[in-house]
Order: C-alpha cells, then sequence, then structure tokens
C-alpha cells in the first residue's frame, strides 16, 4: 500500500455511530474464541464468513477506539511514509525528523529526490526511544528512593 492510502484524513465517529460501536465491540469481545479462526454470518447473507481471530481482535479495538470518539487509520507495516507524514506519526517536527534521518537514527529510502520511511522502521524507532525513556524513568525512581524522597 503506497503513502497515499495513510494521507486519508481519519473521520471522526458520530455521537450514534460511537454508542454502536460500545455495544458492538463489547458483544463481540464476549464472542471470540480462543482458536485461530471464527466463523461469522451476516443476517443479510446465507454464507458463514471465516476470518482470522487476530482480525476479530483488531476489529473489537477499532470499535473501542470508535465508541471514546477517536478517529483510527490503519497503516500497513510496509507502507511507505513521507517525512511529513513520519513526523506527525511520531509526534514531532518534519526538521526534527528529518535530522533523525540525517543521523542514521531512522532508516530511509529515496523515491525519486524524495525520503521514504517505511512504518515498520517509524514503529522500531518509537519502541526503541520508548525503552529508553523507561530506563532512564527507572533510574530516576530508584535515585529517588535511594535518597528517601517518598517515590
Amino acid at each position: 500500500m503506497s503513502a497515499a492510502h495513510y494521507q486519508l484524513p481519519p473521520l471522526l465517529p458520530s455521537q450514534q455511530d460511537a454508542e454502536l460501536a460500545r455495544t458492538s465491540s463489547r458483544l463481540l469481545a464476549a464472542c471470540i474464541g480462543h482458536g485461530e479462526t471464527a466463523r461469522l454470518r451476516v443476517i443479510d447473507g446465507q454464507e458463514e464468513i471465516e476470518v482470522p481471530v487476530a482480525a476479530l481482535r483488531m476489529l473489537v479495538d477499532i470499535l473501542a477506539n470508535m465508541a471514546e470518539g477517536n478517529a483510527i487509520n490503519l497503516v500497513p507495516i510496509h507502507a511507505e511514509l513521507t517525512t511529513q507524514q513520519a513526523a506527525d506519526f511520531l509526534g514531532v517536527s518534519r526538521p526534527h525528523l528529518v535530522g533523525l534521518v540525517d543521523k542514521g537514527e531512522i532508516p530511509h529510502h529515496k523515491a525519486g529526490t524524495h525520503r521514504r520511511i517505511f512504518f515498520r522502521d517509524l514503529l522500531a524507532y518509537r519502541e526503541k526511544r520508548m525503552g529508553k525513556s523507561l530506563e532512564a524513568l527507572d533510574a530516576l525512581s530508584e535515585q529517588a528512593q535511594q535518597l528517601g524522597m517518598g517515590y
């Protein structure tokens, strides 16, 4: 899937959609079994549809987010993002992201003259950054305990 797919703006659910999503996410979550697949039957159809349970779990997550009024945008792991899209995902400015790319902290490739970043590489960077943040918090917490600060 191309970066253009990621550019579609997510739509905020209406209040009616949020209420329906709240109910349907609870019902669907209660129906998910422990196997690898599940079978669904749509009321208007006569056939049963077999789907991966992982897809149903994703649907439950989507519905739960809709119930909270959140907009959702699915991005395939192999999607190529522009530097602006990547910056938006990480919640940083584009110049900051370009600096990270220039330092080699986030891999990229060129599409013509434009830089592109695979979504999977952004996820890896974010996970690494979160790991470092957790290490720093643990160190601060340990230091606060040693100093008897009550944390």
